[in-house]
C-alpha cells in the first residue's frame, strides 16, 4: 500500500539505528515503560518537559539503555505518536467503521483521533512539534505513522476491517486527506484554527476528494 506523503527533510550526518520494537518480553516491557513515561511527561509539560534523563528516571531504566532504544527526544515522541496510531489500526481491524458512506466513515475515524488529541493539548503540541522537527534519522518512525494513518483511512473508505487492494487513485486520495488532516492539526496546535475550523476544513477536503 502506498504510504502518506510524510517524508522527513534531508539532513547531513549518520543515521542512528532504528530502535528495537521486537525482542524479548523484557525488552518490549522496557520499551512500553519508556513510551508511557514520554507520554506522561509530554501530557504534563509539553515538548520541553520531555528530557532524556527525566524519561529514564520515570521509566526506571538507565540513561544509556534509553539511548540504545531511542537516540533522541524526537525519536521518543514520534514513536509515541506511532503507538497512538497503532491503536487506531488495531481498532479498525476488528470492527467496521460506523457510517453509510465513505465520507461518513473517514470523518468518523479522523474526528475521533482529532478529538482525542485535542483533549490533551500539551501532549499533542509535543507530538506534532516532534513530527515537524523530524529529520532523516527518524524515517522509520515517520513511515510507521504514515502507514498506520493510510491503513485506517483505507479501511474506512472501503467500509470493511479486511483491506483489499487499494487503487492508485485511492492511494492518491488518501495521501491528500492525510496531508490536509496533519496540516489542520498543526494549525490548531499553533493557534491558527480552533477545533470547529479543523473539523470543517477536513470535511470540505474529504467531500471534494470523494466526489
Amino acid at each position: 500500500m502506498t504510504s502518506v506523503s510524510t517524508e522527513p527533510r534531508d539532513t547531513d550526518g549518520p543515521t542512528p539505528a532504528t530502535p528495537p520494537t521486537g525482542g524479548s518480553a523484557a525488552q518490549r516491557e522496557r520499551r512500553r515503560r519508556i513510551l508511557d513515561a514520554t507520554i506522561a511527561l509530554a501530557a504534563e509539560g509539553g515538548f520541553d518537559a520531555v528530557q532524556m534523563r527525566a524519561v529514564a528516571e520515570h521509566a526506571e531504566v538507565a540513561l544509556g539503555t534509553l539511548y540504545r532504544y531511542f537516540p533522541s527526544k524526537i525519536h521518543l515522541l514520534v514513536s509515541a505518536l506511532a503507538r497512538e496510531f497503532t491503536k487506531d489500526v488495531e481498532r479498525s481491524a476488528v470492527r467496521a467503521t460506523p457510517g453509510d458512506t465513505a465520507h461518513e466513515r473517514i470523518m468518523y475515524v479522523l474526528n475521533r483521533r482529532t478529538r482525542a488529541l485535542q483533549k490533551q493539548p500539551k501532549l499533542t503540541e509535543a507530538l506534532v512539534r516532534a513530527f515537524m522537527f523530524a529529520d532523516q534519522s527518524v524515517t522509520g518512525e515517520i513511515h510507521e505513522v504514515g502507514t498506520s494513518l493510510t491503513t485506517v483511512i483505507a479501511r474506512a473508505m472501503h467500509g470493511t476491517p479486511t483491506l483489499g487492494e487499494v487503487t492508485e487513485e485511492e492511494a492518491a486520495i488518501i495521501r491528500i486527506i492525510s496531508d490536509v488532516w496533519l496540516s489542520a492539526l498543526i494549525s490548531w496546535v499553533t493557534g491558527r484554527m480552533d477545533a470547529e475550523d479543523v473539523e470543517k476544513s477536513i470535511d470540505v477536503a474529504v467531500r471534494l476528494l470523494l466526489r
